[in-house]
């Protein structure tokens, strides 16, 4: 076991206890479900705060469990969360999306919420980031920046929007090739580290890794180059504050606690919801010195343009 998982298991403990100790109705418990681990620096770990900052900020008892990657395992879990009066499930990934539209008929007293995948039912929702614009964002920046004009994403699948965005805006400068390879996986580090070897022969020097499992070492890699990155999920200018020049955040966290608010005042909805910038759950991290001040300030006002009127740029900066 890691330290830095010894500790966020610490720090669940402490807080049930704590909630213990309040008399919270344990009839009020939400329950969370991870593909992977909470110490993978990413998406998981994201999820993983999310639920301390419903038990914090909402005196909710809350509880998780890791390595839900089969349905045997998830059918065991639901059926374990429901007998210890969970009411509020979270899976947090597009992996949890059709088996919640299958099995949330049979626990109508359970709200079933997942990630980016398309569900149907009375009491199942599914949560969309509008990805598209915060990869656009990134292309923007990555083309800006780039001296070769190659600009590369390493991304886990087809359907992520944020490539489709990240590939668009790049294509404004005209004189820059966006390169994109699938991983085909969220954590494969081994293969995603693979391409970004191809894509430095081909002379990428700005990377997109839009992997939550992979991001890191693809970032540190870049360091070890002397090559940029745009971090992915978190911000990621901790890893490098001259490699990382920016990052594109998606606040997890944040709409955790969000989408709990809604349910426990009985205004969650059902379905397919989506959330962007102007929501608050988007944004761009922390820009590198090595960004000219002009570019920084260009494209923190066609965020702020876009959060009014849902237009993004068409014209290059720079």
């Amino acid at each position: 076991m890691s330290i830095q998982r010894g500790i966020l298991l610490l720090l669940l403990a402490i807080l049930l206890i704590g909630c213990a100790d309040a008399n919270t109705s344990s009839i009020n418990r939400v329950g969370l479900l991870l593909e992977d681990t909470i110490d993978d620096q990413g998406w998981n770990s994201k999820g993983y705060q999310g639920l301390l900052n419903i038990h914090s900020n909402l005196n909710v008892e809350v509880t998780f469990k890791e390595d839900m990657n089969t349905e045997p395992k998830v059918t065991k879990a639901i059926e374990e969360f429901v007998t210890d009066d969970v009411k509020l499930i979270f899976g947090h990934g597009r992996f949890f999306a059709e088996f919640f539209t299958e099995i949330a008929p049979d626990y109508p007293d359970v709200h079933f919420v997942s990630f980016n995948g398309e569900v149907e039912g009375t009491n199942v929702t599914s949560l969309h980031f509008n990805s598209y614009a915060m990869g656009y964002f990134a292309g923007m920046v990555a083309a800006a920046m780039s001296e070769t004009g190659h600009v590369g994403a390493i991304a886990a699948f087809p359907w992520q929007p944020e490539i489709k965005g990240f590939e668009a805006g790049a294509a404004l400068y005209g004189n820059s090739n966006a390169h994109v390879n699938y991983v085909e996986d969220w954590a494969d580090s081994e293969k995603a580290l693979s391409y970004f070897e191809q894509l430095k022969d081909v002379g990428v020097d700005v990377f997109y890794p839009a992997g939550d499992g992979y991001h890191v070492q693809v970032i540190e890699e870049a360091r070890k180059e002397g090559l940029y990155a745009i971090g992915f999920v978190g911000d990621q200018s901790d890893l490098g504050e001259s490699t990382v020049l920016t990052s594109t955040v998606q606040h997890v966290d944040h709409l955790y606690e969000l989408i709990a608010e809604l349910y426990y005042k009985q205004q969650l909805e059902t379905g397919n919801l989506q959330f962007d910038f102007a929501d608050g759950v988007i944004s761009l991290g922390a820009f590198s010195t090595k960004v000219p001040e002009e570019l920084k300030q260009k494209i923190e006002e066609a965020v702020r343009v876009y959060m009014e009127t849902g237009e993004l740029p068409t014209e290059p900066f720079l």
